[in-house]
C-alpha cells in the first residue's frame, strides 16, 4: 500500500497564491454534465479570468462524442495528443463511429462503471475523458483552466485527476462532501505516484482504501513529474473551512463558499430539515457564512450562489474575497454546453416571469437538496417522470455499501425492487431523480431505450436569475465575453 501523502507545497507564482491583485476575481461555475464544457471554459480563460469544466461523467461525455461521429473532431484531436497513443486508441476502437450512429433510435454503446476494486475498464476511460476536456480548454491560449468534481463520486476521483493532470490542468475544485483527501492526492498524482483514496461504504466505520497506479495505467510510460494544480475547496461554511486548513495534509490552496442560490447540489440547512409552504428547505441565520471568520483563515476565498452583479462583486471584494463564482449567467450563455432549445425556453420563461426553479429535498439520490428548472418534456413535469422507466446504467451516484456476500452498490434512484434487494429503506428511494440520465439529457447526449423512448432531461439552474434584465437588456443572446465585461471592475453594465 500507498505510504500516507505528504503535505504538498504550494507554488507561490499559481494564479490562486500570486498577489491579490493577479488573482482571478471571477470563477465560471462547474455546472451539472458537459454544461461548463471546454468551449465555455476556454471562452472564460481567453478572458483572463478562471475557466472551469465540470469533471462529472466525462468518460460517458467521451463515449457519447465519439458515438455521436465527433462532430468538428475536438476529442479525436485531444486524443491524439495523449500520452499513450496505445490507451487513447481502445476507446477510438471501442466507441468512435463514422458518421454518428445509423438513426435516432439506435441506442448509445453503454460505458463500463467503477468500482472500489479499481483497475477496470472504466479508470481508463475516466482518465481518457477528463484529458481530453481540459486539453480542448486550454487549447491555443495560455489562460488558466480549472476542473470541477463532487467529492460524493469517490470512486472516480483519483483517475479523473490523474487525467486533468496530465492534461495541464490549472485548478481542481471539489463541492458536494468534505473534501479533505484532494490536496495529498493532487499532490502524489502530480507525481505519477501510487495513491489511495478513502471510499466511504454505508454501514461500515472504516473507509474502503482504492488503490490508483498511474505507472501501471500507463504501462510504464511515465510523463515525468507534472505540475500540480491548485486545489480549491466548495464548501457552504467556515466551520467546515477551518476544519480543512487547520492540517497540512488537508489544507486546500482557497476556498469557494457556496450558499443555497446557487443552482445543481447545495448543502442542507443547518439543524433539523425544515420545509417552507411550498415544501422547500428553510435556511435561517447560521447558514449565512461569516466573511470576517473566512477572512482570518488567511487563504483566498470567493463567493458564489447569487452572485451575478457588479455590485455583488463589489461587496465580496470589500468583505475580503478574492472575488466570485457564478455559473447561472454561463449556462445561459452562447458557449454553454446545455441544449440550444432548453436553453432558450429556459430564457423565455426567465424573461416573461413564468419561469419556477424548485429547491428540491427529495430529487436527487444524494442527502444534498437540488435545484430542478420546471420546463415543458422534463422529468420536472410528474407525467413525464412517472412515466420514466426507473434505471441505473450509470450510476455515479451509487453509494457502497456492505452486503451479505460483499460489497454492492446502490442508488435510490435505481428501481425501487433493486434497492429494497441491496437493504435500501423504500421510503428514502420515493420522488427520486436519476441525476445522471437526466443531466447527459440535458446537453444532448440522451440514452435511446428500447421502443424508440429516449431518456428525458433534467434542467437545473439557480434561483435568482436578475440578471438577466442588465446583462441583455434586449433579450440577445450574450456569450461569456459579455458576462465577463458586465461584471469587471470598473466598467459599466451594458
Amino acid at each position: 500500500m500507498p505510504q500516507r501523502p505528504e503535505p504538498h507545497s504550494r507554488e507561490p507564482h499559481s494564479p490562486v497564491n500570486a498577489p491579490a491583485a493577479r488573482r482571478p476575481w471571477l470563477i465560471q461555475g462547474g455546472m451539472g454534465v458537459g454544461v461548463s464544457g471546454w468551449r465555455l471554459a476556454r471562452a472564460v480563460s481567453v478572458t483572463g479570468q478562471l475557466g472551469v469544466v465540470s469533471g462529472t461523467a466525462l468518460d460517458v461525455v467521451l463515449a457519447r462524442v465519439l458515438q455521436t461521429g465527433d462532430p468538428g473532431g475536438h476529442a479525436r484531436r485531444a486524443l491524439a495528443a495523449f500520452p499513450l497513443p496505445e490507451l487513447a486508441r481502445t476507446a477510438l476502437d471501442c466507441y468512435f463511429r463514422e458518421g454518428g450512429l445509423p438513426d435516432d433510435r439506435t441506442p448509445m454503446r453503454t460505458s463500463p462503471r467503477l468500482r472500489a476494486n479499481g483497475g477496470s475498464p472504466a479508470e481508463v476511460l475516466t482518465v481518457l475523458g477528463n484529458f481530453v476536456e481540459v486539453w480542448l480548454a486550454k487549447e491555443g491560449h495560455d489562460g488558466v483552466i480549472g476542473i470541477n468534481y463532487l467529492e460524493k463520486i469517490q470512486l472516480a476521483t483519483a483517475p479523473a485527476m490523474f487525467g486533468a493532470i496530465l492534461a495541464g490542468v490549472d485548478h481542481v475544485l471539489v463541492g458536494a462532501g468534505v473534501p479533505g483527501q484532494i490536496p495529498a492526492l493532487a499532490t502524489r498524482l502530480a507525481r505519477c505516484e501510487p495513491c489511495v483514496t478513502r471510499i466511504s461504504v454505508e454501514g461500515q466505520d472504516e473507509p474502503l482504501d482504492q488503490l490508483f497506479d498511474p505507472g501501471a495505467l500507463l504501462a510504464g510510460h511515465l510523463p515525468g513529474p507534472l505540475r500540480r494544480p491548485e486545489v480549491l475547496a466548495i464548501v457552504s461554511l467556515p466551520v467546515l473551512a477551518a476544519y480543512l486548513a487547520r492540517d497540512a495534509a488537508t489544507r486546500p490552496d482557497g476556498f469557494v463558499i457556496e450558499t443555497s442560490q446557487a443552482g445543481g447540489h447545495s448543502a442542507p440547512p443547518r439543524g433539523p430539515m425544515t420545509l417552507d409552504a411550498a415544501g422547500e428547505p428553510l435556511y435561517g441565520p447560521r447558514d449565512h457564512p461569516d466573511l470576517a471568520r473566512m477572512a482570518a483563515l488567511g487563504l483566498p476565498f470567493w463567493l458564489a450562489g447569487g452572485q451575478a452583479s457588479p455590485e455583488a462583486l463589489a461587496a465580496a471584494r470589500a468583505a475580503g474575497a478574492a472575488g466570485v463564482q457564478i455559473g447561472s449567467a454561463f449556462a445561459l450563455c452562447e458557449e454553454s454546453g446545455m441544449a440550444r432549445h432548453l436553453r432558450e425556453e429556459l430564457l423565455g420563461r426567465a424573461r416573461a416571469g413564468t419561469l419556477t426553479v424548485r429547491n428540491d429535498p427529495g430529487a436527487s439520490p444524494t442527502s444534498f437538496p437540488f435545484k430542478v428548472a420546471r420546463l415543458p418534456g422534463t422529468v420536472s413535469e410528474p407525467e413525464v417522470s412517472a412515466a420514466r422507466r426507473r434505471v441505473c446504467d450509470l450510476g455515479f451516484l451509487r453509494t457502497p455499501v456492505r452486503g451479505p456476500r460483499g460489497l454492492l452498490y446502490r442508488c435510490a434512484a435505481e428501481p425501487v425492487t433493486a434497492y429494497v434487494r441491496k437493504g435500501g429503506d423504500p421510503a428514502t428511494a420515493e420522488g427520486k431523480q436519476c441525476l445522471c440520465n437526466g443531466l447527459l439529457a440535458t446537453i444532448g447526449l440522451a440514452q435511446r431505450r428500447p421502443g424508440g423512448r429516449t431518456e428525458p432531461p433534467l434542467v437545473t439552474i439557480g434561483k435568482d436569475l436578475s440578471f438577466l434584465p442588465r446583462l441583455s437588456p434586449d433579450a440577445s443572446p450574450y456569450t461569456a465575453a459579455d458576462v465577463v465585461r458586465w461584471l469587471e471592475p470598473g466598467t459599466h453594465a451594458r
